[in-house]
């Protein structure tokens, strides 16, 4: 019922021209979680996604996502993901490419520069900052991108799994 609703929204909000959210249904229905794993949910596809709850409480790697987002895209990305002076929205985006791409846009950069345009995303492959928490910034986006997620700080997180901090340590090599 929810995604029926989503995705009839979703029409409208494309159909009055407003910017921001995805325009392809097939993508919007593979951000439904399926199944946890070590504190991260994961589409039956196994890729990561988001989970909120009735009451609005988000999970934790997808408040993560908010706050390496807001760390480290938003300077060029704008706030929400919402698109800035320097880069295009990534709320809409990321639901326009698949998990693979966007992985390998944010470890390698793009650049296409020609004389309609002048596109260069650095390669951020090497900052632990993005990579360790790549999948929560994916998830982040995807729930923006759908609409599930509104703007700003979400209101209520769950609590930080165990299995997540030791993941997030391992990671960052403490």
């Amino acid at each position: 019922m929810r995604n029926s609703v989503l995705l009839l929204a979703m029409g409208m909000l494309l159909a009055t021209g407003q910017p921001g959210l995805a325009d392809d249904a097939e993508l919007i229905k593979n951000t439904k979680a399926d199944h946890e794993e070590n504190g991260r949910w994961y589409t039956s596809d196994d890729i990561p996604t988001y989970k909120i709850a009735e009451d609005g409480t988000v999970d934790w790697p997808t408040f993560s996502g908010f706050r390496r987002y807001n760390a480290e895209c938003f300077q060029c990305h704008g706030p929400d993901g919402a698109g800035g002076s320097y880069a295009p929205a990534l709320a809409t985006s990321v639901m326009n490419i698949d998990y693979y791409k966007f992985y390998e846009t944010v470890v390698n950069g793009k650049q296409e520069v020609n004389a309609a345009q002048n596109l260069v995303m650095p390669a951020l492959g090497e900052n632990k900052n993005v990579m360790c928490y790549l999948d929560d910034i994916y998830s982040y986006l995807r729930a923006r991108g759908t609409g599930d997620l509104g703007r700003g700080r979400p209101a209520k997180k769950e609590k930080k799994s165990e299995a997540f901090t030791e993941n997030e340590n391992a990671c960052m090599g403490e």
